[in-house]
């Protein structure tokens, strides 16, 4: 009688197939879209004009890097202190070379050249799913007036 009982639990452990589907077991969670890396190339030229971020819109999840790339010396990437998430404190790259941003808090940041930054030179990162709580700071940000032309167009993108 004791082996039947076993060879019953043993035949019903393998129909499950271990799934946690049995009644009160915990449910697992899907897996997690793995972190990637987004190359950004910071251009002299592209097809918005002169000085520019390709892509200039940038969509990551949390996790996520976002790279940098100059394709001159003569390009950084720098966050806007006045473009970032809560808790997320500005950094710069160095002239002429790779910045990573790790993307580790939802919503949006803003990105410039600092030298080309009055010739438009900016970019924009929405990290996360959800709505970006800082969305309207972003828009109301002030800056020189050709970024802020295109900074518009970007931020149009966002939710």
């Amino acid at each position: 009688m004791m082996s039947r009982v076993i060879a019953a639990a043993l035949c019903l452990t393998a129909v499950l197939g271990g799934t946690g589907a049995i009644a009160g077991a915990p449910k697992t969670n899907p897996a997690k879209t793995p972190a990637k890396t987004i190359v950004v190339e910071m251009k002299d030229s592209g097809t918005e004009g002169a000085m520019v971020f390709v892509p200039a819109f940038i969509k990551a999840n949390l996790g996520d890097t976002v790279r940098f790339v100059p394709t001159s010396l003569a390009h950084n990437a720098e966050l806007i202190p006045a473009m970032l998430p809560t808790g997320v404190s500005p950094s710069k790259g160095a002239m002429g070379k790779q910045f990573d941003l790790m993307v580790t808090t939802p919503g949006i940041y803003g990105i410039k050249c600092a030298p080309h930054y009055s010739m438009g030179m900016v970019a924009v990162v929405q990290a996360g799913d959800g709505p970006s709580v800082n969305l309207a700071a972003a828009r109301a940000a002030k800056l020189p007036p050709f970024a802020m032309k295109r900074m518009a167009g970007y931020l149009a993108k966002a939710r």
